[in-house]
């Protein structure tokens, strides 16, 4: 039966790619796969190249773009996944042509790699940002999840670049069988094989101060974090010669970037992305995606090493149901570790009882951890206790939804916005 419903499907992803003229061949696509960071980089790339004058497309988790436009769904059909299937992929392609855009941003994640959902699609670059403990619910292991991520880059053609981090572990053996021309980037020491190598000058509550290549550039963008999404996009601009003098595809030449340097100074996060805001007396609320380990500590680390001295960090977070359990005392660990006081809720608990999931994300803990830690099943009042118990100086982080506005539990989806409900709590 699977055999007949993927020749099925086949045959009709060929005759769409007829139909249309397969367009993905007609645009200049860009991919960014990885654990963390791959909303920021591709919503950070679209937002230069429109300012450049580059009109783009962009595909991810929390919206479709063409051109500025947001692609509009109905409530009943949400965006299908954070890489949509193959033929929806070639209607949203040939829309984009349709517009006339040159290029196309998008994140490609494991799973639509693992389902051949971007097979056939000719990219003109690749990115991985960093590999994590995430999804091994479905990939059963760390490293059946990186051979996921790393056909990525063997599919890749000669014609191409692929764009890895070499800070992490597997930032270089990613690149091991590619037929693209490989570029690296990364906070390490400047060595040849960094083609674009940045320093932290300055970080804290402001933003950023850095060194890329020589060149300085400043951002609101905060945290350790942003700063190697920042090197990514910086390093992609690069290659694909914008605001630059023209020479061959992928040219690494640094005259000429004032304006991308420029446009990196104003930009802002995407929703969601360590979007903060302040409160009360002098608190400040941070709503973050971070919904892995890795993602949770590097959010928790950043705000420990920018917050005031006589701050505390108050934390508020869940763990999915009917999603990897391994990761939920991990998690766990990490939010009572870092955090003054962390808050164990609700964050989409599906099919599962959220009780029993607040429960295994206490399995880790120290006595020491087990003190700091309330546990308030519902979300709603979860962050409400967290505005009560915060003081002046004192730093919210509500993390694990990030852009999403709902809660799905028991197969239901209820409207819930992290936001909105500081919003309500305040009024």
């Amino acid at each position: 039966m699977k055999k007949v419903k993927n020749i099925w499907w086949a045959v009709k992803l060929f005759a769409m790619r007829i139909r249309y003229g397969n367009p993905s061949k007609k645009l200049k696509i860009i991919g960014v796969t990885g654990t963390n960071g791959k909303t920021t980089t591709v919503t950070l790339l679209h937002r230069i190249a429109t300012s450049l004058g580059h009109k783009s497309g962009l595909i991810g988790t929390v919206e479709i773009l063409i051109g500025e436009e947001k692609l509009k769904l109905n409530s009943k059909k949400p965006i299908p996944a954070t890489t949509p299937d193959s033929i929806f992929l070639t209607k949203i392609f040939s829309q984009m042509v349709k517009a006339g855009c040159e290029y196309v941003f998008m994140e490609v994640s494991s799973h639509a790699l693992d389902q051949n959902r971007v097979a056939g699609i000719k990219f003109t670059g690749g990115i991985f940002t960093n590999l994590t403990h995430d999804h091994l619910d479905y990939h059963k292991d760390l490293e059946n999840y990186f051979r996921t991520k790393k056909k990525f880059f063997d599919a890749l053609s000669e014609n191409s670049f692929a764009l890895s981090n070499i800070d992490d572990e597997h930032g270089d053996v990613i690149l091991e069988h590619t037929k693209a021309e490989k570029f690296f980037y990364g906070f390490g020491e400047e060595t040849e094989m960094v083609d674009f190598y940045g320093k932290i000058l300055q970080s804290d509550f402001s933003g950023l101060e850095l060194n890329f290549n020589g060149e300085k550039i400043h951002s609101k963008l905060l945290g350790k974090f942003n700063a190697y999404n920042l090197l990514a996009v910086w390093s992609v601009c690069r290659l694909l010669n914008f605001d630059m003098p023209a020479r061959n595809a992928f040219s690494v030449a640094l005259a000429g970037g004032d304006r991308v340097n420029k446009i990196l100074e104003d930009i802002k996060p995407p929703r969601g992305r360590f979007e903060h805001f302040k409160i009360l007396d002098n608190v400040l609320v941070i709503i973050d995606y971070a919904h892995s380990p890795d993602a949770l500590e590097k959010v928790l680390l950043t705000i420990k090493e920018i917050k005031p001295e006589n701050g505390r960090i108050i934390s508020v977070f869940g763990c999915g149901g009917d999603r990897d359990k391994t990761k939920r005392p991990k998690m766990g660990k990490i939010g009572a570790s870092l955090s003054d006081i962390a808050i164990f809720t609700s964050d989409n608990p599906r099919s599962e009882d959220p009780e029993k999931i607040i429960e295994e994300m206490q399995d880790n803990l120290s006595e020491d951890e087990s003190v700091k830690v309330i546990t308030i099943t519902d979300r709603r009042l979860a962050i409400a206790e967290s505005v009560k118990l915060a003081k002046a100086g004192d730093i919210i982080l509500c993390a694990g939804k990030g852009h999403e506005d709902y809660q799905e539990i028991k197969g239901i989806k209820m409207h819930f916005d992290d936001r909105e409900e500081f919003e309500k709590i305040l009024k």
